[in-house]
């Protein structure tokens, strides 16, 4: 009873390490709940906020898209949390600029950061990026 980890102070720690132990790769990918595209993009990524829209413009290249979320490689690091107004090159992609919240933002190599995104409301993408037409 006493020699059960399940029993001691760290019991939830254990909980939550064995549930880490689950997500695989291909345990993720199972959850998501929009299909994600290989999409090679120019992207615009500017702050969400109206007011400070002109503060900061980084060009960025999308890596993959979905109705929910893109990834996006840029030069520099954004803020995980932030909300960001993202503008697609429409003559690649016919996509109305979005608002995304930063989910998560990586470091990849010393002049590149992979930042992923949720968006606000679900894109409805067209059917080139459903047919995979977009791999440049």
């Amino acid at each position: 009873m006493f020699d059960d980890p399940r029993h001691s102070i760290d019991a939830g720690s254990l909980d939550l390490l064995l549930e880490l132990e689950q997500n695989t790769p291909d345990a993720v990918r199972r959850q998501r709940s929009h299909a994600r595209f290989t999409v090679r993009s120019r992207i615009i990524c500017q702050p969400g906020n109206a007011s400070d829209r002109l503060t900061m413009k980084i060009q960025g290249v999308s890596g993959d898209l979905s109705a929910g979320g893109c990834q996006i490689l840029f030069p520099v690091p954004l803020r995980v949390g932030d909300v960001y107004w993202l503008t697609f090159d429409r003559e690649v992609i016919d996509l109305a600029p979005a608002f995304a919240r930063c989910l998560r933002c990586r470091l990849v190599r010393e002049d590149a950061f992979e930042a992923g995104f949720a968006f606000f409301t679900p894109l409805a993408l067209p059917q080139q990026v459903k047919e995979n037409e977009l791999l440049s």
